[in-house]
């Protein structure tokens, strides 16, 4: 089920993906979810985003990257 993000100042993509849906990996599903902000860098306060249902996508494969891009 698909629910929203009110945005505080400062807040970024990567930040709010992380926060609402588990991971940093799932921002262009949330940046597709809300295409008339997606040249916003960094938010203002109170802006209301979509945030995706992801059911039970798992987050990008990893093992390739160097130890610290890891989770």
């Amino acid at each position: 089920m698909a629910g929203t993000y009110t945005t505080n100042a400062g807040d970024m993509w990567d930040w709010i993906a992380f926060k609402t849906m588990g991971s940093e990996y799932f921002m262009p599903q949330l940046m597709e979810a809300n295409v008339k902000h997606r040249e916003t860098v960094i938010f203002s306060s109170g802006i209301v985003l979509v945030v995706p249902d992801i059911g039970n996508v798992t987050t990008q494969d990893t093992s390739n990257l160097p130890p610290w891009k890891r989770d």
